[in-house]
């Protein structure tokens, strides 16, 4: 069965006679590159870029259980006393959960990240093999 065949007669103006596929690492007839490139760049990075945000929410929990040492006792007894101790308990629930999210989410990055660059790393061994047998079939 050939490509013309199958794909639909403007899909030839668009990606040239005949219609053709091709790996996104492999080189485009003059230089390419506008296919999808695959990597396990962008994912370290957001991995990274996780892993940081969660060390930083855990540094702000610390400031501010800092910044309140000592509230209580210099203002027993006024209602703005309680009322700051809700709000602190809140935020430290909300920036706590978020400290846990990054840290889940940094987590499931790099097993993406270590998954792409073993099916990367996989691939080209099967085409080393692939070229390295048409080669010698030659």
């Amino acid at each position: 069965m050939s490509t013309e065949a199958v794909l639909p007669a403007h899909w030839n103006e668009l990606f040239g006679e005949p219609a053709a596929m091709r790996l996104a690492s492999a080189d485009a007839p003059g230089g390419g590159g506008e296919d999808l490139a695959h990597s396990r760049g962008p994912w370290s990075k957001a991995a990274d870029a996780a892993g940081e945000l969660r060390i930083t929410t855990a540094e702000g929990l610390g400031k501010m259980a800092a910044a309140h040492e000592g509230v209580e006792a210099g203002t027993a007894g006024l209602s703005a006393t309680a009322a700051l101790a809700a709000v602190r308990a809140s935020w430290e629930k909300r920036v706590a959960a978020v400290r846990d999210e990054c840290g889940s989410v940094q987590s499931a990055l790099l097993n993406v990240a270590r998954e792409i660059g073993e099916i990367d790393e996989n691939n080209r061994l099967r085409f080393s093999y692939l070229v390295t047998h048409r080669d010698a079939s030659k």
